[in-house]
C-alpha cells in the first residue's frame, strides 16, 4: 500500500491535497498495465474528468518497432490526473497529445515519465491548456535517456492559454539525458488570447462567441494533430469545446 504524497514530492508539486485526501492510500497502487508487441500499433482516445476526483496510472511498455498513441482530454469540474510511463525498446515510438479545459477552481494535470533505455526510440508529447475561473493546468513531463539509448529523438511541447486574470498553468519538463548522440528538445509558453485575431475575426461579422470557439479549436489543434482523419479526433475536439460552451453558459 503506498502513502498518499506531499507537497514535498516532485511529481506531485502542483496537485489539489484536498481533493487526493479523497482517495484510499491504494488508489496509488493501481495502474492500468499495457505492453505493446513488437512491431505493433495500438492508439487509445479518452475522455476524463467529472465531478469528482479522478486518477488514471497507466504503464506502457513498448516492445521493438512498436507504435503506442495516446490522446486525452481532461474536461472534468473536479481535480483530474493522468499519469503515464513509458518504456522504449529499440526503435520504438510514444506519441502523446493531450488537452486540459475547463474553469472553476479545478486542477487538471498530466503527468509523463519516458524512458528512452534503447536506441533509436522517438516520442513526441504535445499537450495544451486552456482554463478560465480560478482553475489551473499542469503538466509534468520527465524524459530519461539511458546509456543505451543513442540515437533518440524526443519532444516535448506545452502551451497554455488563460482566459481569466484567476486561472493559471504550471509546466515542468525535465530531461536527464547518457547518451551523446541523441535529441532532446521541449518548450513552454503561457499567455493569454490574441486579442487581435479575435478583433479581425469579429471585423468579419463573426460573432464573440464564435470566434472564440475558432481560435481555442485552432489552439489545441496542435495536441490532436496527429488524429487527422480519424473520427476519434471530431469526438476529442467536441468534448472539449463543450466544456468550453458549458462555462459560457453558467
Amino acid at each position: 500500500m503506498s502513502a498518499l504524497p506531499t507537497i514535498r514530492d516532485e511529481e506531485w508539486r502542483y496537485a489539489d491535497f484536498d481533493a487526493l485526501a479523497q482517495f484510499a492510500p491504494d488508489a496509488l497502487d493501481n495502474w492500468k498495465e499495457v505492453r505493446i508487441g513488437a512491431g505493433e500499433t495500438q492508439r487509445h482516445c479518452m475522455v476524463v474528468g467529472g465531478d469528482a476526483p479522478e486518477l488514471h496510472r497507466i504503464r506502457l511498455d513498448v516492445a521493438k518497432g512498436a507504435r503506442a498513441e495516446l490522446f486525452v482530454v481532461i474536461a472534468g469540474s473536479d481535480y483530474t490526473r493522468v499519469e503515464v510511463e513509458i518504456a522504449l525498446a529499440e526503435g520504438a515510438h510514444f506519441e502523446f497529445g493531450g488537452v486540459t479545459i475547463g474553469g472553476g477552481d479545478a486542477v487538471r494535470e498530466f503527468v509523463t515519465r519516458t524512458a528512452h533505455g534503447a536506441a533509436e526510440a522517438t516520442s513526441n508529447q504535445v499537450v495544451r491548456s486552456v482554463h478560465w475561473g480560478q482553475a489551473t493546468g499542469n503538466f509534468l513531463g520527465r524524459i530519461d535517456v539511458g546509456r543505451e539509448g543513442q540515437r533518440t529523438d524526443a519532444a516535448q511541447d506545452f502551451k497554455g492559454l488563460l482566459l481569466e486574470k484567476g486561472a493559471s498553468a504550471n509546466a515542468r519538463p525535465e530531461l536527464e539525458i547518457y547518451a551523446d548522440d541523441v535529441k532532446c528538445a521541449h518548450g513552454a509558453a503561457i499567455g493569454q488570447m490574441d486579442e487581435n485575431a479575435r478583433f479581425y475575426m469579429a471585423s468579419r461579422g463573426l460573432s464573440p462567441d464564435v470566434a472564440k470557439k475558432l481560435l481555442i479549436r485552432a489552439f489545441i489543434a496542435d495536441a490532436l494533430a496527429a488524429l487527422e482523419g480519424d473520427a476519434e479526433q471530431e469526438r476529442l475536439f467536441d468534448a472539449a469545446l463543450q466544456v468550453l460552451e458549458d462555462g459560457a453558459a453558467a
